[in-house]
């Protein structure tokens, strides 16, 4: 029998569903009654000021804050509300600068990424890397273009090399979607320009994006919806072009902003 054209195709999980969701930092609430859906492979920028709960967003996501057990209130990655996190991580690849900072000034580009298996920054004598592990290590350093760092040191390396050296760190699992917490922190123009290209070359192989910055250059233009935070409250969101104006903007952060467009940024 011939396959119904009309038939229902299965709906992919998305990557995130929060539903009502509030999150204390000490005494103060980071998060107020966030609701927030994210598709997988979807290109998405979660943008705001300092202080407006972006941090406390990412460590919801990645399981290091947990919401407040409120009714109605639930959170799910991938369809699930519970997950082991060395498996999650597998899943979702994070390039934070948090990571940098745990690098040890000794550790090679080769170590860095490979550190991704094992959940660590370095390689210590316990681990015992196989051959499988090693060339998914060389294809991730290739797949950013930076098979040339793999035995440089990460404290001979500009900023800018260390940065790439942890999207390929992400990379290794193959993850569905990248998260990238305020990429071009300490990165020079020109480092700048060379991680946007990386990001836009990692969107356009089909992978998710989901950006959470405060700097307005850094959005790339695969980047479709923007959810603008602020003071832990979610204030508007939507199309990038409707999202990033000068009135949005000004408001978002307290400040006279105007804002132009060129080749798509």
């Amino acid at each position: 029998m011939p396959a119904n054209p009309t038939a229902e195709r299965p709906r992919r999980l998305p990557l995130l569903a929060l539903n009502h969701v509030t999150v204390m930092r000490g005494e103060v609430a980071a998060l107020q009654d966030i609701t927030l859906r994210v598709e997988s492979g979807e290109h998405l920028c979660v943008l705001g000021p300092n202080g407006c709960g972006k941090s406390t967003l990412i460590k919801t996501i990645t399981r290091e804050c947990y919401p407040l057990a409120n009714e109605g209130s639930s959170i799910s990655i991938l369809g699930r509300e519970r997950w082991n996190v060395f498996e999650l991580r597998s899943l979702l690849g994070i390039v934070s600068p948090d990571l940098l900072a745990s690098c040890t000034s000794d550790a090679t580009g080769r170590d860095v990424v490979l550190s991704g298996f094992f959940s660590s920054t370095r390689i210590f004598p316990h681990h015992a890397p196989n051959s499988d592990l090693l060339e998914r290590t060389d294809a991730a350093l290739a797949r950013v273009g930076i098979v040339h760092l793999a035995g440089r040191p990460v404290a001979q390396m500009s900023s800018g090399e260390a940065k790439r050296t942890l999207i390929a760190r992400a990379l290794v699992h193959e993850p569905q979607t990248l998260l990238f917490d305020e990429p071009s922190n300490a990165l020079d123009i020109g480092a700048q320009i060379q991680l946007r290209d990386t990001m836009r070359a990692l969107a356009r192989d089909s992978l998710g994006i989901l950006l959470v910055t405060h700097h307005v250059s850094e959005i790339i233009p695969e980047i479709a919806r923007v959810v603008l935070l602020r003071e832990g409250r979610i204030v508007a969101d939507g199309p990038t072009q409707d999202m990033l104006t000068s009135a949005r903007l000004s408001a978002l952060f307290g400040a006279d902003i105007q804002i132009a467009r060129r080749d798509g940024f």
